[in-house]
């Protein structure tokens, strides 16, 4: 029987393996070291006096008894997050620390003023950002790595209580070199006089969530099939394999408004499959103040450069080059 003096932090690491299959990634989301993860375990399981995982599967299982602990043990860390939220008013507002998860593009483009708004108004909250590709923010968010992701809105997250806010919408562009064929052509570029060169696009070429990314939806409205020959999701890292003359690029406008792109043109692409953006949360964790704060900062924050409300029909902005 579990005693009253029980350590929560046993309850974070257990829920860390429970939320991630394993003891090295519960030992990463929750930053602690992979022996103490497993410690904390141990000391719950001999608390308790059964075994709450079955080490043999991989990933690794609850057992029956570790099943019903972890609904016990959320109910738990819900309501010490509730209690938290509660006192916050006679504390003088929100304090702590809060982390944001945030893929390439945005996190150049649109979170340093973000961030430098927030340090002045919210002062006794730390941000510790965290970037990771698009298909990688998920994961980070659901089993608690991050407490807000700011991502694009396709392809949509897979679990059904992470919900979002729409924030803006952008255009794609095509990236090519200044002396290509393509700039003998008039803008909008056509998809099909695009894909008529090897292409180079935002993902990864090993991973099928890739092909819903926008680039591939507006190829396949019309009638086109986006093989590119090499992927990325680094927008600067793209803006170079165009230099290389690995082929043409196609990505989202915020991506080479922070990239250094001397020497390569940048082209309006005809339809309007743009890029939406939207801050995440995931509803079955409770959010504390520190938390609540920053998801509140980011909808009210403005829009980057270059980028329309979400509901828009995105339009590309001037092209200097």
């Amino acid at each position: 029987m579990l005693r009253t003096d029980t350590r929560l932090e046993w309850f974070v690491s257990f829920l860390g393996v429970v939320d991630t299959g394993s003891f090295v990634a519960a030992a990463e989301a929750t930053h602690r070291s992979q022996p103490r993860v497993s410690m904390h375990v141990a000391a719950l399981e001999r608390e308790v006096g059964l075994p709450l995982f079955d080490r043999r599967k991989r990933p690794v299982e609850l057992t029956e008894a570790g099943a019903v602990l972890a609904v016990h043990a959320r109910a738990v860390l819900r309501e010490l997050e509730a209690a938290e939220a509660a006192m916050a008013p006679w504390r003088g507002g929100a304090r702590g620390v809060v982390t944001l998860g945030c893929y390439p593009s945005a996190s150049a483009a649109f979170v340093p003023a973000l961030l430098r708004e927030f340090a002045r108004t919210v002062p006794d909250v730390k941000v510790v950002l965290i970037e990771r590709a698009t298909l990688e923010l998920d994961h980070a968010l659901t089993t608690g790595e991050v407490d807000v992701c700011l991502r694009p809105m396709s392809p949509p997250p897979t679990t059904p209580s992470v919900v979002g806010h729409p924030l803006w919408r952008e255009p794609l562009v095509v990236l090519h070199p200044i002396d290509h064929p393509l700039s003998e052509l008039p803008e909008p570029l056509a998809v099909a006089d695009v894909a008529t060169y090897p292409l180079v696009s935002i993902g990864r070429l090993d991973d099928a969530q890739s092909s819903e990314f926008e680039v591939y939806r507006l190829f396949r409205e019309h009638s086109r099939e986006l093989e590119p020959v090499q992927a990325t999701n680094q927008p600067q890292t793209l803006v170079e394999m165009i230099r290389a003359g690995l082929g043409v690029g196609v990505t989202n406008w915020l991506a080479v408004r922070i990239a250094d792109t001397e020497g390569v043109r940048i082209r309006r692409i005809e339809g309007d499959c743009g890029r939406r953006v939207a801050v995440y949360r995931d509803m079955s964790r409770p959010m504390n103040p520190a938390a609540r704060s920053l998801l509140e900062r980011i909808v009210q924050a403005p829009r980057p450069p270059g980028t329309q409300p979400p509901g828009a029909v995105p339009e590309a902005p001037a092209m200097a080059r």
